[in-house]
């Protein structure tokens, strides 16, 4: 574990200093290791056994769930010939391949179905609100998962690519009605420390008593100047240069701006609806 203090890692994260007048308090291990979060993508050749993948789900259980329903599923890809389709699917993400073990995190309001019907209950809430619960619910528990995994040594990479092709992997898996695919989770042990992402500053992200973006627009240039010092995004890394060109310095903002100009998983809320799921 990091010997850095609460202000050096507050510094690495934002790629400022705290205030003065925060006087920030020095974390405990648990909370320092959080704020000292890394990106790692690169795995040994080891394995991660069964043992601890069990006692890691166990964690990732022990996180809350709305109301107690706990509507989510995890599915444990271990066929090889299933991992080596969904990386040639995506096609920019070896990791999947390369890490221990691959799981898929899904939101799952079936179960719940099968009980009212064996209760001899409707399940009358196939709303929107059920699938946001849902995945809500299964989003906590893969983030549980994570910081479990690595507090245990071990990296995890999240992968939201697969749901641009949620209906092949519903297919591969054999997801049935109510259930869907909310990411992935490649896991294993990492090769190097990995490296610390600079996020948004709370100025922009944290808001006191309303919502006020008023600044935002200067804070965030601020922060992509910074982030551009440490870690500029190369020709390789922009995106869509074959429709905007590449650029000479291509800041956070103006990296996130092409990605949204064009459409991504436009299908997918007729997979959800495939999949059994209102939305209204």
């Amino acid at each position: 574990m990091t010997t850095s203090t609460s202000a050096d890692l507050y510094k690495q994260r934002y790629g400022i200093a705290p205030e003065a007048s925060l006087e920030l308090p020095e974390l405990s291990e648990g909370a320092a290791r959080i704020l000292n979060r890394r990106t790692i993508r690169q795995f040994e050749d080891k394995p991660v056994s069964e043992g601890l993948l069990s006692a890691l789900l166990a964690c990732a259980q022990s996180a809350p769930s709305k109301s107690d329903l706990q509507q989510y599923s995890v599915v444990i890809v271990d066929d090889m010939e299933k991992r080596t389709a969904i990386t040639e699917w995506i096609g920019t993400m070896p990791w999947i391949m390369e890490a221990a073990r691959f799981l898929i995190f899904c939101g799952d309001i079936r179960r719940n179905r099968r009980l009212c019907l064996e209760r001899g209950y409707v399940h009358a809430n196939d709303n929107l609100d059920s699938f946001f619960n849902a995945t809500v619910d299964g989003t906590v528990v893969m983030q549980s998962f994570i910081l479990s995994a690595e507090a245990s040594g071990l990296a995890c990479v999240p992968v939201s690519y697969i749901r641009n092709h949620a209906a092949r992997l519903a297919q591969l898996l054999e997801l049935p009605e109510g259930v869907f695919p909310i990411a992935g989770i490649a896991l294993g042990y990492p090769t190097w420390a990995g490296k610390a992402s600079m996020r948004l500053p709370q100025e922009v992200t944290v808001h006191r008593d309303r919502y006020d973006d008023s600044a935002m627009i200067d804070a965030v240039r601020a922060y992509g100047e910074r982030r551009h010092e440490r870690e500029p995004i190369g020709p390789a890394k922009q995106r869509h240069t074959d429709r905007y060109g590449v650029a000479e310095i291509c800041p956070w903002s103006e990296q996130i701006a092409r990605q949204l100009s064009l459409p991504e998983r436009d299908d997918f809320r007729a997979f959800i609806e495939a999949q059994g799921f209102s939305l209204k």
